[in-house]
């Protein structure tokens, strides 16, 4: 049984969080992204389905925090079953979880973009040194 306005609680927790975007899901439903990252995405007020790196989804399984992916039970994706309003609060948590993961690794990301482009920079500055004669470094 579906808990009763559970998309909209969970669609109004989603919002408050800073660069979250939403938008109809290819498969029904609307989808949670951080910059181009889906964080989840819930089918109406009966099911979220979220994706974790693999330890993370395992740990979140073997805890009972989250069953396996009702499609995909092998992927990094789990379900969320929305059947008590407890369940609302859990799919909030993981969420939340899967939020803060995506936006570590776009930091990280990030980061490294930052340093391959002024690499890049180093590469072609060393490189106009190196073919001007001594002469020109006076």
């Amino acid at each position: 049984m579906a808990i009763s306005r559970a998309k909209e609680k969970i669609h109004a927790a989603l919002q408050d969080w800073p660069g979250i975007t939403s938008r109809p899901h290819r498969f029904g439903g609307t989808e949670y992204c951080l910059g181009r990252r889906e964080i989840g995405h819930i089918h109406g007020d009966s099911l979220v389905d979220i994706p974790f790196p693999m330890e993370v989804r395992n740990d979140l399984v073997t805890a009972g925090r989250a069953e396996p992916h009702h499609v995909l039970p092998e992927s990094g994706w789990v379900s969320v079953y929305l059947k008590q309003a407890t369940d609302v609060d859990r799919a909030i948590e993981l969420l939340r979880l899967s939020f803060e993961i995506a936006e570590q690794e776009s930091g990280t990301r990030g980061i490294f973009l930052l340093l391959r482009d002024q690499s890049k920079r180093f590469a072609g500055f060393r490189n106009s040194l190196l073919a001007s004669p001594v002469s020109n470094w006076s």
